[in-house]
């Protein structure tokens, strides 16, 4: 598994959905601009990195939001949102429960990542930028029923129970 940038005109996959993304959605980012996502649903943080169906970007400069946007994920899913982040040029990612997948997937795409947020987005933004984001570096879901532990890491969205895994 690699992550594509979706810049490449000789993907092997041919016309995969990452160049599409890219064309898409590619904004070169100024200089001194920092790239934030977090995963968002209603103002809130979304508790299930891997069915996210958007994304708030902000980008901030000088410790300072300059511009705020909720992009869709276009039906991409688990591990695919890495690349999907990765052509936003984010830099990090807040969010709540994540899987193991998705966490290597992020490190490949050089995407520093603070889970086991929850609450409001904008709120977890600002506390990031005044360095007092409260985090668990080892929030994690894991799958449900295959000989797994679970902690409730992922839920709180009344998804208890229902089988689903975070990724």
């Amino acid at each position: 598994f690699r992550i594509c940038d979706g810049q490449s005109s000789n993907c092997s996959l041919g016309g995969c959905y990452e160049q599409e993304l890219y064309q898409k959605y590619a904004v070169e980012k100024g200089e001194g601009i920092m790239r934030i996502a977090v995963t968002y649903e209603n103002g809130q943080i979304f508790q299930h990195f891997g069915h996210t169906e958007a994304f708030k970007i902000y980008e901030i400069q000088e410790g300072k939001i300059v511009s705020e946007e909720v992009i869709g994920t276009d039906g991409q899913g688990h591990g695919a949102l890495a690349g999907f982040l990765k052509v936003q040029s984010v830099e990090a990612l807040i969010c709540g429960g994540i899987g193991g997948g998705a966490r290597a997937a992020l490190v490949e795409a050089g995407i520093r990542l603070y889970p086991g947020v929850s609450g409001d987005a904008d709120e977890a933004v600002k506390a990031f930028l005044e360095g007092q984001l409260e985090f668990d570096p080892d929030a994690q879901c894991a799958d449900h029923g295959h000989g797994h532990s679970y902690d409730g890491a992922c839920h709180g969205s009344g998804h208890e129970g229902c089988g689903h895994h975070c990724s």
